[in-house]
């Protein structure tokens, strides 16, 4: 099962409740790994996520989260590794779990001087000693239960939402279509036979194959230069980049070496097309 979600709209809408409630939601795939939407964590988890092994703490208490979710329906509460207040709830399709809803990272609104001793004895890792978090611990936001539970009872219906709008999806798809969106989303990178074989875990021989499938007989190589190339056009014909410029934005760092596979690929160079598109 391959799960699909539109990052942009997404992205757009976990900004949105942050602006209105201030406390930061995200979203986990359904292995528990965070799908990188959200970049406005509080500081005392900024700072734990910048140390390497904080970082992999937090990960694998997503992935805890995840595992141990058991609630009927609707979100389950957790304190994560550090004793700071989650929950997470799953958003299904028809009767899968395609990813799950997060919520957090606030304290309730017991004395937050408990909530500290709590978070302060689980921090005896920290390279600087646990007191060198305190004043970013007493950032965190205090919530009620009523704030909390009005909080997560919106969620709940937003998730609705989400299924409405199709912003999670589930498709299968075939080798050839995983190559032809890998390739899509990815031309202007660093590209070869052997990363993009890693990468999704296709043997080389076999991505040889499904090239010629997928071009009529044309090799790897030629189908990523061929979308280098339509996205140049585009960039010369809707833009006054310098070509060199263009040339970047696509892949190709060689400006010689990108005049030269253009004028292959489209019988002009990249100056007499943009001069042509525009008379």
């Amino acid at each position: 099962m391959n799960i699909l979600f539109d990052e942009e709209q997404l992205r757009k809408l976990i900004a949105n409740l942050k602006i209105l409630t201030g406390l930061p939601a995200n979203i986990l795939d359904p292995e528990g790994r965070d799908i990188n939407l959200f970049r406005g964590h509080p500081p005392f988890c900024r700072a734990i996520n910048d140390l390497p092994e904080g970082h992999e703490r937090c990960i694998n208490c997503d992935m805890w989260k995840i595992r141990s979710y058991t609630a009927e329906r609707g979100f389950q509460f957790y304190r994560c590794h550090l004793g700071i207040c989650e929950a997470v709830m799953p958003l299904y399709d028809s009767k899968n779990p395609l990813a799950y809803l997060a919520v957090g990272c606030y304290l309730d609104d017991s004395p937050i001087e408990e909530q500290w001793a709590h978070t302060r004895a689980l921090l005896d890792w920290w390279p600087d000693g646990p007191d060198a978090l305190k004043d970013a611990f007493f950032l965190f936001r205090q919530c009620s239960q009523e704030e909390i539970q009005a909080y997560t009872e919106t969620l709940e219906a937003l998730s609705a939402y989400i299924r409405l709008k199709g912003m999670i999806l589930t498709t299968e798809q075939t080798d050839t279509q995983r190559l032809e969106l890998y390739l899509d989303e990815h031309y202007m990178e660093k590209l070869s036979l052997a990363s993009i074989s890693k990468q999704m875990h296709i043997g080389r021989t076999k991505l040889c194959t499904l090239a010629k499938e997928l071009s009529g007989g044309q090799t790897l190589s030629y189908l990523i230069a061929q979308r280098r190339i339509n996205a140049a056009k585009r960039l010369l014909a809707q833009t006054n980049l310098p070509i060199s410029a263009v040339a970047e934005q696509v892949g190709i760092n060689d400006y010689n070496y990108f005049s030269k596979v253009f004028r292959s690929i489209t019988g002009a160079t990249p100056s007499a097309f943009r001069k042509q598109f525009r008379s």
